[in-house]
């Protein structure tokens, strides 16, 4: 009961019900009425599609500003925009995946489709969990500061190379582990082995293979993301909606991002002074708690510079590369 009352505090049970029944709705409308027919995603149906999410993401921010205020639904604004701008990288390591395993562009929402399905119910567990540790120990604002700073300063003096999959542990540890056919059987997961010149039993395809790949890669990025957000908030509703809406429109923007990854090649400097600031501002937070200083960054000055840096990236970044085609 403690538990679930730091969880819910602050929101009745009718506004979560809410929101999930406003994502399942989305997420069905795209399966069942705008990708019903298997098809290659093009990159202007990315784009439509992304301008779709982004939208919905924007009105429930609408609504949260409404129903709780405008320090909520700054809050929301902001975490969302960190959250989107954290989570680009992942499109680099997702398309790794595709390209490794040899996933065609028309399956590739499939995989992420049902992604989202995986990301909803793991980022609940990691913020519920993130949410009960900073209301039990507010020291672990500190750690999360530190662990923001560390990662920003990394990030900062990184090769920005992600690796060969075939050298992956993970990789290799499900390889041993798992029954994965050869190739692709279209658009399924999994497969019977006396149906398709296989040994009995069920076999993973590699479409599987990916779908796992691409959600352990999530669980990574959420390390960084979800700290990062808490120094914003500590309303597990703000942190987690933000969260889900953010990560639903970069899976639409994937196909679009994918065809032009290399001009984004300097949004990792931006990125990285980013995780400091928030680093930072994560660890004030402990301390004006605590009364050990009077000082803090406001919400609206922190989207403002979260949003300032990222998109003075994302125009170095087309500047510095316009002479570059696609690979």
């Amino acid at each position: 009961m403690e538990l679930l009352a730091t969880l819910f505090i602050g929101y009745p049970i009718w506004v979560w019900v809410m929101f999930f029944t406003f994502v399942i709705g989305l997420l069905a409308f795209d399966l069942g009425v705008l990708h019903k027919e298997q098809h290659e995603i093009s990159v202007a149906e990315s784009l439509k599609l992304s301008a779709f999410y982004i939208t919905m993401g924007l009105l429930f921010g609408a609504w949260l500003w409404w129903y709780k205020g405008s320090t909520a639904g700054m809050e929301y604004l902001t975490g969302y925009l960190i959250e989107k701008s954290l989570s680009m990288d992942n499109v680099f390591v997702i398309a790794l995946i595709f390209s490794s395993l040899g996933i065609p562009r028309i399956y590739q929402h499939r995989v992420l489709f049902w992604g989202i399905l995986g990301v909803i119910v793991l980022r609940a567990i990691m913020i519920g969990l993130g949410a009960v540790l900073v209301a039990q120990y507010q020291g672990i604002l500190v750690l999360f500061g530190l662990f923001l700073i560390f990662t920003g300063i990394k990030m900062l003096f990184s090769d920005d190379e992600h690796g060969s999959i075939e050298d992956n542990k993970f990789y290799k540890w499900l390889r041993s582990k798992m029954r994965f056919t050869p190739g692709l059987h279209q658009q399924k997961f999994w497969v019977r082995g006396e149906d398709h010149q296989l040994k009995k039993g069920w076999w993973a395809t590699p479409l599987f293979l990916a779908l796992i790949l691409v959600e352990t890669a999530d669980l990574v990025f959420a390390v960084d993301s979800i700290p990062a957000i808490f120094a914003i908030t500590q309303d597990p509703f703000i942190v987690y909606t933000s969260n889900i809406f953010a990560i639903l429109g970069l899976r639409a923007l994937y196909f679009a991002l994918a065809a032009m990854v290399h001009r984004f090649y300097y949004l990792k400097y931006a990125l990285s002074v980013v995780l400091v600031f928030i680093g930072v501002k994560v660890g004030l937070v402990y301390f004006n708690q605590t009364g050990l200083i009077d000082f803090k960054i406001p919400t609206a000055l922190s989207l403002g510079v979260t949003f300032g840096l990222l998109l003075a990236g994302v125009l170095f970044s087309l500047w510095k590369t316009r002479d570059q085609s696609s690979t």
